[in-house]
């Protein structure tokens, strides 16, 4: 195979910072190639330079690109020669159709005048290719996240695309969506397209690509061919962290309290459709010191359960009760839910857990101003020194406390959400797919974190599409099927096959 790309000593430095020093990549005409390695490392900055966002100029290096020096001032420069990037977070319209987005940007008109035949015509053939059967007509907002990653990559061949890049794009999917996307992926290298792909999942890498390069602090660090080298997971994990990682879930001791919280009889209706039950008659106990599992498929309504328990932040005509220590908690909001003791972590910490164009000190405080503050006025001071002590006590690797959370890797934006609410002095925290999008290095910081909380006497409820996470790190597992608990299984008899038995049967 001839070399289709080429980055040669890329370097890129930031204000304090230095993001990528001297890294090198080559890509091969037709290959599937993993870009690996812990958050922060520099991945998506390279992707960056590669296609524009960063442009010729603002960095050290070279790039060839079909044997050409590459001079790429903005992404539509990349995107003339068909390298087309699909970032984590997806950007489309969510409000225009299928077919509009496709084409945003790119219409079928002329004159200034649409072509809307065309445009739908068109729209059908590359639906077709990416294994939708959606009308061009459908709302995007009406489309779930694995199809709206596929109509990403309808938009990617749109353009004649001849380099994909897909920045962790099974980060947010469901076991199943995220299938069909990689055997999309593999059905795309046969037709001749190249890709590039940014993943944590390495199970999934070593299904799909041809070869891995791995990325460490901004650096290079070794080039994998899975075709002519037996690479283990291990392999690549010690490539990414600098070290050997024997076991990928800490040690711990299992511990169980008293109880610290009971939910009996509870029932939730969907916020927006008020004869619709999304939880039915859930019931479930937590203890102190004890890692307490929920798992289950995608839309089974474990995220409504923990976020309706939370202060009723999500549903409508919400019944049952919930006891903390023994004792009937009256919560009817998010504050009277932190007075009382308890946390949750989003899943989703961009939107709804961190302020992102606001710094580490404002974000880690926010939750327990009234802590840092003395008639009613912030103490500025104090609330630096308590960001300071999180950020050492918990490895976040920022510059300052001064520093806007936006600019810092996921890994590190869920350290500060779980500063957050740890500020807050929680005695059961839930935490919401807590290692999502995050590498194994930050995974098991985090992993270790929940242990530190369960020695503690804290209950935390742990969910999780990732069932070895769960496996691996639970006390006991409650499974959730359509807004129902329907089973329960202690550490010891929990196993990947009963899970998703207990989820089958119901």
């Amino acid at each position: 195979m001839s070399t289709l790309l080429e980055m040669k000593a890329i370097t890129k430095e930031f204000p304090g910072v230095k993001a990528l020093s001297e890294v090198s990549l080559s890509v091969e005409q037709g290959e599937i190639h993993a870009i690996c390695g812990e958050n922060g490392a520099g991945k998506s900055t390279l992707m960056k330079v590669l296609s524009g966002v960063y442009s010729t100029g603002s960095y050290d290096g070279k790039i060839y690109y079909d044997s050409e020096l590459a001079d790429f001032r903005t992404i539509l420069d990349s995107e003339k020669k068909g390298i087309i990037i699909i970032h984590q977070e997806l950007a489309l319209v969510p409000l225009l159709s299928v077919a509009e987005n496709i084409f945003l940007g790119n219409e079928r008109a002329k004159n200034g005048v649409m072509n809307w035949h065309e445009t739908f015509d068109r729209t059908k053939v590359l639906l077709a290719k990416v294994g939708l059967r959606e009308s061009p007509s459908t709302v995007v907002d009406t489309l779930g996240v694995g199809k709206q990653q596929l109509v990403e990559i309808a938009k990617a061949l749109s353009k004649d695309v001849r380099l994909l890049i897909l920045d962790e794009p099974t980060a947010a999917l469901s076991e199943f969506d995220s299938a069909t996307l990689l055997d999309l992926m593999l059905e795309l290298k046969h037709q001749g397209v190249t890709q590039i792909i940014i993943s944590h999942k390495l199970n999934e890498i070593k299904r799909i690509a041809d070869k891995i390069t791995v990325i460490r602090d901004g650096t290079s660090v070794s080039t994998l061919d899975l075709h002519k080298q037996n690479i283990s997971e291990d392999d690549i994990v010690r490539d990414m962290v600098g070290r050997e990682m024997s076991q990928r879930y800490p040690p711990r001791i299992p511990r169980k309290g008293s109880k610290v919280m009971e939910v009996c009889e509870w029932n939730v209706w969907h916020p927006e459709h008020s004869n619709r039950q999304i939880i039915h008659d859930v019931a479930f106990t937590v203890h102190a010191g004890e890692v307490v599992g929920i798992a289950g498929l995608m839309g089974a309504g474990r995220t409504e359960l923990a976020m309706s328990i939370f202060g009723r932040s999500y549903g409508q005509k919400i019944s049952g009760s919930i006891k903390l220590h023994g004792q009937e908690a009256i919560i009817k909001d998010i504050p009277s839910a932190i007075s009382a003791g308890m946390a949750y972590v989003t899943e989703d910490r961009k939107s709804l857990g961190l302020v992102l164009d606001d710094t580490v000190q404002r974000n880690i405080t926010l939750a327990n101003l009234p802590s840092v503050a003395k008639a009613g006025v912030l103490n500025e001071d104090e609330e630096a020194k308590v960001a300071e002590e999180y950020r050492i006590s918990l490895q976040i690797r920022t510059p300052s406390v001064q520093q806007i959370v936006g600019n810092l890797s996921g890994g590190n934006q869920q350290k500060i959400v779980l500063a957050k609410w740890l500020f807050t002095e929680p005695d059961v925290l839930m935490l919401d797919e807590p290692t999502r999008g995050i590498d194994i290095g930050a995974k098991y910081e985090i992993y270790g974190l929940i242990n530190e909380l369960s020695e503690r006497d804290k209950g935390v409820v742990m969910i999780s599409s990732e069932l070895p996470e769960l496996l691996g790190m639970c006390d006991r597992i409650y499974v959730m099927n359509e807004g129902k608990i329907v089973g329960e299984l202690s550490a010891k008899d929990a196993s990947q096959e009963r899970i998703m038995a207990m989820i089958v049967t119901g």
